[in-house]
């Protein structure tokens, strides 16, 4: 086995005109690439190749936020299966740490200084671990984002609700109204971070306030989605007492269960069933086929919460991050 080709080439795409290339490597995102070209999301300078001659090895790129200047995650990393003759996680080694030297020489400038470079995310059958073809290919992959430094974050599930599926009903036990303003969903975003089994605000819990989370998520991600605010919902008692809220809407791929949150102080008695019902109601009678969502592996409620709903499991996703 040759570990490096002598004639290994590794640079960025050209342009759109070698996607074709790029694409050469089968994976779930590959048909979303020209879009993402096209919209912003991906640039041609942060989309790499491995090249042995006209043969691709290997290959990876950066993904962004409709609103980010900068790579916000590294979520296509791939090498050719079915080359034996070469090291495939030595090829793909070299290749990230050449693309990364490229992009982040000092790492990612911020106010305070430098940070890692931007979060792994990689889609995998959920049961990669029970097939001995999917092993070898996560553990490659990982092997090479482990080699750079990076160490297991969390692993979640996704799900997807269509069309055919049962529509959940509403139970009748909760009334729901709108949000009144940005600090009333913010108000609400906060209570629900005391106790969250979500890895990322957990993560973010360790350094910030949990006023700071919700702020940053909120302004990172909800308060860009294109989709209108008078979709999302606010669960309440009877007597109007908040117990939840969800935030149904469309990112730039698919309509999607984005939030879903119980107060800390209504948590067990089932309403998780009902702010999920609302939520994927709201998409339906907005005309959607389909509806995506996702929660943490360790995150039981939620998982079991979109079983009971009529969602079927559809992928896992893997992501790792680097140490500051």
């Amino acid at each position: 086995m040759t570990v490096l080709p002598n004639t290994l080439t590794l640079r960025p795409i050209t342009g759109p005109e070698e996607l074709d290339l790029f694409n050469r490597i089968p994976y779930v995102l590959n048909h979303e690439l020209a879009d993402d070209l096209a919209e912003g999301r991906r640039r041609p300078s942060w989309l790499w190749v491995a090249l042995d001659g006209d043969r691709l090895l290997a290959r990876l790129s950066w993904w962004c936020r409709n609103q980010d200047d900068a790579p916000f995650l590294l979520d296509l990393l791939d090498v050719d299966d079915t080359a034996e003759d070469v090291d495939r996680v030595a090829v793909a080694t070299e290749l990230l740490s050449t693309a990364n030297a490229a992009l982040f020489p000092d790492g990612v400038p911020v106010a305070q200084g430098t940070v890692p470079p931007p979060e792994f995310l990689r889609f995998e059958v959920a049961d990669w671990r029970d097939d001995e073809r999917s092993r070898r290919r996560v553990g490659e992959r990982l092997a090479v984002i482990e080699k750079s430094g990076a160490v297991p974050l969390v692993e979640r599930l996704r799900y997807e609700w269509r069309a055919g599926n049962p529509l959940p009903e509403d139970s009748g036990r909760l009334v729901y109204r709108g949000i009144e303003d940005t600090e009333d969903i913010l108000g609400l975003m906060v209570r629900a971070l005391e106790g969250t089994l979500d890895t990322h605000d957990r993560m973010d819990l360790r350094e910030r306030s949990a006023e700071e989370v919700a702020a940053a998520n909120f302004a990172d991600e909800f308060a860009n989605y294109s989709t209108p605010r008078s979709w999302w919902r606010v669960a309440t008692l009877p007597d109007g007492t908040p117990v939840g809220f969800v935030i149904p809407a469309r990112n730039a791929y698919h309509p999607i269960i984005s939030y879903i949150a119980v107060l800390p102080e209504h948590r067990g008695n089932g309403y998780i069933d009902d702010l999920l019902a609302e939520g994927t109601r709201v998409l339906v009678r907005e005309g959607v086929t389909y509806v995506r969502a996702a929660t943490d592996v360790g995150n039981v409620p939620m998982a079991r919460a979109f079983t009971r709903a009529g969602y079927d499991t559809i992928s896992g996703v893997i992501n790792m991050t680097w140490s500051t």
